[in-house]
């Protein structure tokens, strides 16, 4: 990842300006608003100490590469997070705690990957992993779409999807995939343990060899006219299922 990106829009550049300020190079803002959203983002970032930069619309649309900025841009240093799926692990198995992964076959859409970031995040899952030649890699739009979600939560592209699933059974780790076609639903087992789940994009759904590596295969129960859910969604019914279960018994 290169050591200067941007970042846009009111939400990743808070979560940027509450977590890590120093790393932020400038904040480009859109001179014309002077609504209080606005006002109140200037204050922050003047708190921070950041440097502050009046700008216009077109000049705004350049930086971030797209029309969707909301007067906000900002160049930034990447911050240092774990990088490798080892790494993580190791670190997990150091504080005793419970593994939560996402992993996502065949996501290529940057939207979709930006809110799988931002429900991984509201759910407390500990990474999202992705393979490299299958799959979106961090942008400026996903960081938009993640709402800050992409400074949290690390995102690691392994070079074998089907092998760092093993690597991850290995470490006692249950693979969990998600199909249409599978008997049990996601509410019928149980997630209170280490648990990666595995989701393919919306229609192609999980390549083979990714469902066949799975230790067991779930669906998400469908009540209405429509045959699946969009991945972001499906991402959060599940990994909120895993966190309802773990909660509850916690009590």
């Amino acid at each position: 990842m290169s050591s200067n990106k941007i970042l846009f829009g009111f939400h990743a550049v808070t979560v940027r300006l509450k977590t890590h300020p120093k790393s932020i190079t400038e904040v480009h803002i859109d001179a014309s608003r002077r609504d209080q959203r606005m006002r109140g983002f200037v204050e922050r970032v003047k708190e921070a100490g950041v440097k502050l930069v009046d700008s216009d619309d077109e000049r705004l649309g350049k930086l971030a590469g797209s029309p969707r900025h909301q007067g906000v841009v900002a160049r930034v240093n990447a911050i240092a997070m774990q990088h490798s799926l080892d790494a993580v692990m190791e670190d997990l198995e150091a504080a005793e705690q419970l593994p939560l992964l996402l992993v996502l076959d065949g996501v290529t859409d940057p939207h979709n990957l930006g809110a799988c970031l931002r429900v991984a995040d509201g759910a407390g899952a500990q990474a999202v992993v992705a393979p490299k030649d299958h799959a979106v890699g961090l942008n400026a739009t996903v960081a938009k779409v993640a709402s800050g979600a992409a400074e949290t939560v690390p995102y690691l592209m392994v070079t074998n999807l089907a092998r760092a699933l093993k690597e991850l059974k290995e470490r006692d780790v249950w693979v969990v995939g998600t199909s249409d076609q599978a008997e049990k639903s996601i509410y019928d087992i149980d997630l209170n343990r280490p648990v990666a789940l595995v989701l393919g994009a919306e229609g192609e759904g999980m390549r083979q060899l990714t469902a066949k590596t799975c230790d067991e295969l779930v669906s998400i129960p469908m009540q209405g006219a429509v045959e699946s859910l969009n991945v972001s969604v499906a991402a959060g019914v599940c990994l909120y299922e895993a966190l309802r279960q773990r909660r509850a018994q916690s009590r």
